[in-house]
């Protein structure tokens, strides 16, 4: 799959977040694509495959969290921190990357979970740090 980087992203630190994507990316040869958005959907920065619309996965993105965290809530689970969507040609791992920040991470289905979990962490944190609440 061949990422691609839209030069035109406006969010002023686009490129920061787009370098943290990159090396998520590059820790594993499973993971295909990533993205960070705010819950309400804008995109942040984003490092997926030619024919994703970055604009509309972060809104479905967003819309996915917020069904997820009323569910959680609904049934007593407390603030949610992350959600896995398993599809047959591979997996979505949303994690909270603080505030009011996501992370997104498209995998093979061969992923390692426990890895990728924790690289997805370790890169929401650096979001939050380097993002923090400036969009």
């Amino acid at each position: 799959m061949n990422a691609v980087i839209d030069p035109e992203q406006n969010h002023p630190k686009a490129s920061a977040a787009r370098s943290i994507l990159r090396e998520l990316n590059a820790s594993s040869n499973d993971i295909e694509a990533s993205a960070t958005m705010t819950t309400d959907g804008y995109i942040i920065g984003a490092v997926l495959g030619q024919s994703t619309d970055q604009d509309r996965f972060a809104a479905m993105c967003a819309s996915l969290l917020a069904l997820a965290e009323r569910a959680a809530d609904e049934i007593g689970r407390g603030q949610m921190k992350q959600l896995l969507i398993e599809g047959s040609q591979g997996l979505m791992l949303l994690v909270r990357a603080g505030g009011d920040k996501v992370l997104a991470v498209a995998a093979k289905p061969t992923v390692n979970l426990g890895r990728i979990f924790l690289e997805a962490r370790k890169s929401a944190t650096k979001i939050d740090q380097i993002i923090g609440n400036d969009y």
